[in-house]
């Protein structure tokens, strides 16, 4: 004999399982990302002045901040 189910209840599906799950992971991953955060320095430290000829590398805060954004 089978049992009927109501339209109300639904059967538990591997597929529902799979991304309830990965939905908690993303979750888990965000919220212990974000006490990693550090505040923006209100103060800016005066930057080296650009070559004169142009090119060159400077570390700039626009590259100092990719570097911490490109962190793994």
């Amino acid at each position: 004999m089978q049992k009927e189910q109501s339209k109300d209840q639904v059967a538990p599906s591997r597929r529902g399982f799979f991304m309830g799950a990965a939905a908690a992971g993303a979750a888990v991953a965000a919220v212990s990302a974000l006490p990693g955060m550090n505040a923006p320095e209100a103060v800016s430290k005066t930057l080296p002045p650009a070559p004169e000829n142009g090119g060159g590398y400077s570390l700039s805060e626009h590259v100092k901040r990719y570097y911490q954004t490109a962190r793994v």
